[in-house]
């Protein structure tokens, strides 16, 4: 497959995930930033190599072939951004570009070795799940900090957005994977929140806790 091809396969992926339903062109295309019959031609030639299932004005789904080879690109994307926090001290906001060009290399006994040699992990440096080599996926239970109650508290297990943008606010506010984050109060007129940190309290907003994902402890 081509790098374009592949991106358009993990593209579907992800909006399928989302969406649970078939993708449509108008999606894709604004997940890609281009014109919706550019993205019509693509999904013929994924539909010729049998990657997906397409009909016109009635959306895109990925094949059982085309789902397992979007898994691997996946794959190879986070384990890639596990090697370069872990191994190269990236920080979690630098990874993402880097691994969106790592993840085209071709080698299978590459990927499985970096597998082994990162004692095959489970989770990204997101808290996004890692395919194994067969495809299986380790499902995480978790939840908006958003949804949690006042008094209770939770362990952030990753994030929804995961732009340099968002991640780089996190640092500063020294929110981490693991964090103990514990509900301290609600503001009923904007939904912000008042949060204890590891024994910190913090002011955030409401979009902030609906894009960190907690596990409830």
């Amino acid at each position: 497959m081509t790098y374009s091809e592949e991106n358009y396969l993990k593209i579907i992926y992800h909006l399928s995930v989302v969406s649970k339903t078939e993708v449509s062109t108008n999606a894709i295309a604004q997940e890609i930033q281009t014109k919706a019959s550019s993205v019509t031609d693509m999904l013929k030639k994924l539909a010729e190599k049998e990657l997906v299932s397409y009909q016109r004005y009635q959306g895109v789904s990925l094949t059982d072939k085309g789902f397992f080879a979007a898994k691997m690109i996946v794959r190879k994307h986070r384990l890639w951004e596990v090697f370069l926090v872990e191994k190269l001290d990236f920080t979690w906001g630098e990874v993402h570009e880097i691994a969106e060009e790592l993840e085209h290399i071709q080698s299978d006994k590459l990927i499985n070795k970096l597998d082994a040699f990162l004692d095959f992990p489970t989770k990204d440096p997101h808290g996004d799940p890692i395919p194994d080599k067969d495809g299986n996926i380790i499902k995480l239970e978790k939840q908006l900090l958003s949804e949690l109650d006042i008094n209770k508290t939770g362990i952030c297990v990753g994030v929804k957005d995961s732009s340099s943008g968002f991640l780089q606010y996190l640092d500063k506010q020294k929110i981490a994977l693991g964090a103990k984050i514990k509900i301290i109060e609600k503001e009923s007129f904007d939904n912000s929140l008042i949060i204890e940190v590891d024994e910190k309290k913090l002011l955030i907003t409401h979009k902030t806790a609906g894009n960190l994902f907690i596990k409830a402890m």
